[in-house]
C-alpha cells in the first residue's frame, strides 16, 4: 500500500506538471528561433540641415528634444559621425551608393539622375529579401528618370522627388511611386517643379510622412523591411525667404520672446521628435522593438536661410561653419543608432564614419552581398555598433562643387581643407586638440600638409559631371 500510495503521488504531481507546461505553452505560443539569426528592420531617419548642436543629447540647452535624446540613452551616440557632403543631393547620393564624392556621381546640387548601373542600399536589401520603402525626400532623379526610387530598388515611394519641391512644406502635390497626388494646399506662385509658397495650407508634409511611415510599419511587420524615412525638417522653404520656417503652430514655444524664425526652427525640430517618439511606441506595439535597428541623423550641418541664425542656438555646438562648408559644421552631423540588446545603452562611440559606410553595414545586417563591380568607399561598422574596436585612421574624403571646387580630407586626427581649390592654400587643422578649426597649423607641419594633398588627388576620379578645371587636380602642388 505504501508504494501504491508514492507512485499516486507521483502520478498526481505529473499531471500536474505536465498541466502547467501544456498551460505555458498555449500562453507563450510556439518556441521563437532568437532574434539574432534572423534578418533584422532597418530603419534610417535622416533630417535635413539638423545642426550637430540641435539635439539634446548633443548639448542643445533649449530646444527639446526627449525622444531622440532617449534613444541616444538607449543605444549609441556617435561624436564623430560625418555626412557624405554640406549639402543636399550629394549627400544622399553618398548614403545610397556607399561611395564618397571622390567617386560618385552626384557632387553637387544639380538635378543628376543616378544611372541603371549604380547600385542603392536598397536594391542589395531588396534581393535579400526586404520590403523596402522611401518616405519623405530623395532629389536623386526626377520622374521618368533612371533615378527614380521605384528604379533604383525601393518597392514604395511617398515624397518629394525634387530638392527645390521640397523646400514647401505645403505643396499642391506629392508624388506616391509614379503617381502624383493632389493636396489640399493653394500655391499659386508655383514653378514648374511644385517649388512656391502656399496661402492655403491644409496639409503639412511632413505630418503626412510621419503617418505613411507608421502605415507602411503596419503592413510591412512581418518584415524583413527596410525603411529610408528622409525627413524635411528643418529646411527652410527658400522661397518664402525670411517666412521659411513654415510649421503648422510653434508649440512649446509659441510664447518665447525669440525670433519668428528661431520659434518655427525649434518647433519643426520638437515636431520631428514627439513623431520619431510615435514610431518607437509603434515598434513596441507590434512586438518589433527588439528586432529593429534604428539609425538617426542629418544630411548636412544646420542652415542660415528662412530668416534663421544658426548663431541663436549655437545649432553647430563646437564646430566651426555650416552648410556649405566643408569646416566640420558642416558635415560633422549627430548619428545614433539603436538596437536593443545588440547595441549597448548608453554608449558614446568616438570612431569616425561617414554616410558612405551605411550600404555595407546594411549589407552586414541583412548578410547580404554589397555591389562587387565598384570597390566601396565605405566600412561596415557593425563592429562598431557591438562596441569592437576600429581602424580609427582610414581617409575620409569630400569634394563639393556649388561656388568653386573645394576639397577636405581627414586622416587620424589631421584636417586638411582646400577651400577653393586653385585658388586658396592648403588649411591643416589638428581635430584631437582643435575641433573648432580655429588654429591653421599648415606652415608648422608642412609634410602633414603635403601627405594629405597627395591623398585628395587618390581621392578624387573625374566623372562625367564633375571634372576639375583643365581636368587636372595635381596642379595644386606645383604651386
Amino acid at each position: 500500500m505504501r508504494l501504491k500510495g508514492q507512485a499516486r503521488i507521483s502520478w498526481v504531481v505529473g499531471f500536474a506538471l505536465s498541466m502547467f507546461m501544456s498551460i505555458a505553452i498555449v500562453v507563450a505560443g510556439p518556441p521563437v528561433a532568437p532574434t539574432q539569426k534572423q534578418k533584422p528592420n532597418i530603419i534610417f531617419i535622416m533630417a535635413d540641415d539638423l545642426g550637430y548642436g540641435d539635439l539634446g543629447c548633443y548639448g542643445q540647452q533649449r530646444i527639446q528634444t526627449p525622444n531622440l535624446d532617449k534613444m541616444a540613452a538607449e543605444g549609441m551616440r556617435y561624436t564623430q559621425a560625418y555626412a557624405g557632403s554640406t549639402v543636399c543631393a550629394p549627400s544622399r547620393c553618398v548614403l545610397m551608393t556607399g561611395l564618397h564624392t571622390g567617386h560618385c556621381l552626384i557632387r553637387g546640387n544639380a538635378r543628376i539622375p543616378l544611372r541603371e548601373e549604380d547600385v542603392t542600399v536598397a536594391e542589395v536589401l531588396k534581393q535579400a529579401g526586404y520590403r523596402t520603402a522611401l518616405i519623405g525626400k530623395w532629389g536623386l532623379g526626377e520622374q521618368g528618370t533612371t533615378g527614380h526610387p521605384n528604379q533604383q530598388g525601393f518597392d514604395y515611394f511617398f515624397g518629394y522627388l525634387n530638392q527645390r519641391h521640397a523646400h514647401n512644406y505645403y505643396p499642391s502635390f506629392l508624388w506616391r511611386n509614379d503617381e502624383k497626388v493632389p493636396l489640399a494646399n493653394e500655391v499659386p506662385n508655383e514653378d514648374a517643379v511644385g517649388a512656391g509658397v502656399a496661402v492655403i495650407k491644409s496639409q503639412y508634409s511632413h505630418d503626412l510622412f510621419a503617418k505613411e511611415a507608421l502605415d507602411f510599419i503596419d503592413r510591412a511587420k512581418d518584415g524583413p523591411f527596410f525603411l529610408y524615412l528622409a525627413l524635411t525638417i528643418p529646411h527652410a522653404n527658400d522661397e518664402a525667404r525670411k517666412k521659411g520656417m513654415e510649421v503648422p503652430d510653434y508649440g512649446p514655444y509659441a510664447d518665447e520672446n525669440w525670433p519668428e524664425p528661431e520659434k518655427g526652427l525649434a518647433a519643426m525640430i520638437t515636431r520631428m521628435d514627439g513623431d520619431i517618439g510615435r514610431l518607437f511606441d509603434r515598434l513596441r506595439q507590434l512586438g518589433l522593438d527588439d528586432h529593429t535597428i534604428v539609425f538617426f541623423t542629418s544630411d548636412n550641418g544646420p542652415h542660415r536661410e528662412g530668416g534663421n541664425d544658426p548663431e541663436f542656438f549655437d545649432s553647430n555646438g563646437p564646430l566651426r561653419g555650416i552648410k556649405r562648408d566643408l569646416y566640420e559644421g558642416g558635415i560633422r552631423v549627430p548619428f545614433i543608432a539603436r538596437w536593443p540588446g545588440v547595441i549597448a545603452s548608453g554608449s558614446v562611440s568616438d570612431v569616425p564614419i561617414a554616410f558612405w559606410d551605411f550600404l555595407p553595414t546594411a549589407a552586414e545586417l541583412a548578410s547580404a552581398e554589397p555591389p562587387q563591380d565598384l570597390p566601396l568607399d565605405g566600412v561596415s561598422i557593425v563592429p562598431a555598433l557591438k562596441g569592437r574596436p576600429m581602424d580609427t585612421q582610414r581617409t575620409f574624403y569630400w569634394e563639393f562643387y556649388e561656388r568653386g571646387s573645394a576639397l577636405a580630407v581627414r586622416r587620424g586626427r589631421w584636417k586638411a581643407i582646400r577651400k577653393n581649390y586653385l585658388r586658396d592654400q592648403t588649411e591643416l587643422y589638428d581635430l584631437s586638440k582643435d575641433i573648432g578649426e580655429k588654429r591653421d597649423v599648415a606652415r608648422r607641419y608642412p609634410y602633414i600638409v603635403r601627405r594629405l594633398e597627395r591623398a585628395m588627388i587618390a581621392a578624387h576620379t573625374d566623372s562625367e559631371h564633375w571634372k576639375f578645371p583643365g581636368g587636372r587636380l595635381q596642379e595644386f602642388l606645383n604651386q
